[in-house]
């Protein structure tokens, strides 16, 4: 199945740039800021200039993506009978689905275990830095560190 995306930029009355996406004829208007995704992308030397079109697309995928962590999320915080998502319920809800798991699961931070022993006793915690990388790959910490 394709879907045809149009998309229309603007400002507000403040002045900030506004972007509304249309995919397969209703409109969508994009709540993450293209700004900041456009930096991250050129976070990477491989990108020199990016085309406005594929930089609404990604804006969309990304909030289509952290719009299903966090269903999946809430999903797993309700199966708790909890009422606040924390790290746990994500880790939880991204290990249930296998194409996320792949590539994310090594990002997250480790959850904190409750400590029942005296702190000399606990050993140090595992990071996710401890792993080797697959070649080719970096890990996902690297595009929100800032640059001096």
């Amino acid at each position: 199945m394709t879907r045809a995306f149009d998309t229309m930029a603007g400002e507000d009355e403040e002045g900030t740039s506004t972007v509304a996406v249309a995919v397969a004829g209703e409109t969508h208007q994009l709540q993450i800021p293209i700004s900041r995704v456009k930096k991250i992308m050129k976070l990477d030397q491989d990108i020199n200039k990016i085309n406005s079109e594929a930089l609404h697309l990604i804006a969309s995928s990304t909030e289509l993506f952290l719009e299903l962590l966090a269903e999946k999320s809430a999903q797993v915080a309700l199966e708790k009978k909890r009422k606040t998502i924390k790290l746990e319920h994500l880790r939880v809800a991204v290990k249930r689905h296998q194409p996320t798991s792949d590539f994310l699961l090594d990002s997250l931070p480790m959850p904190s275990q409750p400590s029942d022993r005296s702190p000399k006793v606990q050993s140090r915690p595992r990071s996710s830095t401890d792993k080797p990388l697959p070649s080719g790959t970096r890990r996902i910490e690297a595009f929100f560190q800032k640059c001096t």
